[in-house]
């Protein structure tokens, strides 16, 4: 090989040894620059942008946003649970995708559209499945959590032959998924210990229209809310052959109920002890019950029809968000007087709550001022702020070691 072609095929062997070096190094800078700092997942979470379909992904510890990851398609009604590693997030979209986004890389790793619309999902206690509840066409449908290969399709057909739409889709011990058909009055256990070979069991009549489902902390009750009827239907995972009990049943009996703008949500946190703390569909109430006798305890008047009620880590406080058009507004309940202690009305919009894992802050998108609020939980105040695209969904990675979440 003569000269001219050596060079015009390394133009840098051209250049002066010491000017090569300095500009391979330059590049190699360029590079690492270019990569995702080094980090674990434990003090990461996300923050869904609904009407741009992305997501922040976001450093508790310090209150800063790392990177947005955007191409999540319908984030209307998102949710997301944590692969076990606290690595990958898995995005249910209402559009029916699902999506496995890179925490540590900040990018999408895999994206499918596994149905019409899709209300949520679950990741099994093992950490190996991913299943998806959805609402078009009714089902369940279950992914294998490394590929997103379908593993298995259980259609939630009712005993007049239609679909139903499935909700309140939630983990259980032993591998097994437990959710609700709201036009099927039922609640199905899908156990998936051995994935080629899955079973059903059906739990029918259980009340009108189950809208939403919770597990208790240690995986043992699952709790679905009617909102055809007042009462609730609970099933009790180590003894299922007990079959559903109705639990407050009656609860608003000779009070009118109001229009219902927005569907209340149930989940895991409202467990403080022996005491659970539910919303009160169409009505301006929290509901306390003893689980010790599943009876109502007590009915606590609030600012507006609760969504979302929350137990504080500790236990000791309850945090209250409310429909439109009371949605501005923030109620804290005392767990041992079962009374409001507090009222902050952070903005117009507020969607979501979430604590850090320890519950010293808490966390709350305000969608129409389009910014996150960080409270500090002793104090009530706010120490924080983060910009963001009408946040509503906020999830913390400790969600990959709890039930239910």
């Amino acid at each position: 090989m003569d000269r001219d072609t050596t060079e015009a095929r390394f133009p840098m062997m051209r250049l002066p040894m010491k000017q090569a070096l300095f500009t391979v190094l330059a590049l190699l800078i360029s590079a690492c620059a270019q990569q995702p700092p080094v980090m674990g997942s434990g003090d990461l979470g996300v923050v869904i942008e609904r009407a741009s379909g992305s997501l922040q992904i976001i450093n508790t510890s310090d209150h800063s946003s790392l990177a947005r990851v955007t191409g999540l398609g319908d984030l209307s009604h998102a949710s997301v649970v944590y692969s076990r590693d606290a690595r990958f997030a898995y995005v249910f979209g209402r559009d029916g995708g699902l999506t496995k986004v890179d925490l540590l890389k900040q990018r999408i790793d895999q994206r499918i559209i596994q149905a019409g619309n899709s209300i949520g999902g679950a990741i099994s206690q093992d950490g190996s499945m991913i299943a998806v509840s959805n609402y078009e066409p009714g089902g369940i449908k279950v992914f294998a959590a490394d590929s997103l290969q379908l593993i298995a399709d259980i259609p939630a057909l009712t005993s007049t032959g239609h679909y139903s739409k499935t909700v309140g889709l939630v983990d259980a011990p032993g591998n097994r998924f437990v959710f609700s058909l709201y036009e099927g009055d039922a609640i199905w256990v899908l156990d998936m210990s051995t994935p080629a070979n899955p079973q059903l069991q059906k739990f029918n009549g259980v009340g009108k229209g189950p809208y939403d489902g919770l597990i208790t902390p240690d995986g043992r009750f699952y709790i679905a809310g009617l909102f055809g009827e007042d009462g609730m239907a609970m099933l009790d995972l180590w003894h299922p052959q007990q079959g559903v009990q109705r639990i407050l049943d009656g609860y608003g009996k000779g009070s009118e109920k109001l229009p219902v703008y927005k569907m209340p949500h149930l989940e895991g946190w409202a467990i403080s002890g022996q005491q659970a703390f539910f919303p009160a569909i169409g009505r301006h109430q929290v509901l306390k019950m003893n689980m010790a006798d599943w009876q109502l305890g007590q009915r606590i008047t609030a600012h507006g029809q609760p969504v979302f009620v929350m137990s504080q880590p500790d236990h000791r406080r309850i945090w209250v968000n409310f429909a439109f058009p009371d949605n501005d507004t923030l109620q804290v309940i005392d767990v041992e007087t079962a009374r409001v202690i507090h009222q902050l009305t952070p903005g117009k919009g507020v969607l979501h709550m979430e604590f850090t894992p320890r519950g010293e802050q808490i966390w709350i998108s305000v969608r129409d001022e389009n910014r996150v609020d960080i409270y500090d939980t002793r104090t009530l105040q706010r120490i924080a702020t983060l910009p963001a695209q009408a946040p509503s969904g906020i999830f913390f990675t400790h969600r990959a070691h709890q039930t239910g979440l």
